[in-house]
């Protein structure tokens, strides 16, 4: 499979194999993975492994009980990490700079680079991957439960193993939608309501034709795709809490010099 094979082909995996992900493999992964850009080379980013089943129970609850978190063999957890850095400064004898908002959202790119180069090499070898935003919206309860030390968050996550299902690739938004050339274009409003036409219909029809989702937005009295995402979904209350979660996590991280 070529790469720009296995990128049209990825598809979210919930449902797993119990079927072990072999050491070769998963070491193999891995390398692909580090190989990905990262800013000045300073590959600011930890990747954590997670097979052991009783840590994959503790790490339920804070990724908002999904259960790929324990049907899946393996939980890969990519950290924003000026640890290892900041402790190689100071037996160097260097200055370190790295205590602020800026150096955790260089770490954080370097972090989720190497996560899809590390989702890429494994969807090319046939094992399956499913993002979770949980990772960064619950950092402060899975820091702790991997015993991260200061200066490492965890920004993003996945589970990984074989397929259990064979669910029909997601829908994207037009190309010519998201890609502008030269200069941003700005969008008249029917020109958003192009763009967003086949999402609000396919978005739509995904949430009916599931019990449990047709459940849920009839209960919340919705009547399209654009309320479900901000009455249903990703509300402002919450969104506001998991800034705060993130925001307190960063000072507890020493990501946050000279915001106090």
């Amino acid at each position: 499979m070529t790469v720009i094979e296995a990128m049209q082909r990825h598809r979210s995996i919930r449902a797993y194999k119990p079927d072990p992900v072999a050491d070769e493999l998963l070491n193999e992964i891995l390398e692909a993975g580090v190989r990905a850009s990262s800013s000045g080379n300073m590959q600011t980013y930890s990747i954590i492994v997670t097979r052991d089943r009783k840590l994959r129970e503790q790490l339920y609850k804070p990724h908002m009980e999904q259960n790929m978190v324990l049907d899946a063999p393996v939980l890969v957890t990519f950290c924003a990490d000026f640890h290892r850095m900041r402790r190689w400064l100071r037996l160097s004898d260097a200055p370190d700079g790295f205590d602020n908002f800026m150096s955790f959202m260089v770490a954080a790119i370097d972090a989720i680079l190497v996560s899809q180069n590390v989702a890429l090499a494994a969807e090319s070898r046939g094992l399956g991957i499913c993002y979770m935003d949980s990772t960064l919206a619950n950092c402060d309860q899975i820091g702790r439960i991997l015993q991260l030390p200061p200066s490492v968050v965890p920004v993003v996550g996945f589970s990984l193993g074989y397929a259990d299902e064979d669910p029909a690739p997601r829908d994207r938004l037009p190309r010519d939608g998201l890609v502008h050339y030269e200069r941003y274009e700005a969008y008249s409003d029917e020109r958003i309501r192009e763009i967003y036409r086949e999402r609000e219909k396919n978005g739509w029809e995904r949430y009916m034709t599931n019990p449990r989702l047709q459940k849920m937005v009839e209960a919340s009295g919705v009547e399209n795709l654009a309320q479900l995402y901000t009455v249903v979904k990703y509300t402002r209350k919450t969104h506001q809490e998991f800034s705060k979660t993130v925001l307190d996590y960063l000072t507890e991280q020493e990501f946050m010099c000279g915001f106090n």
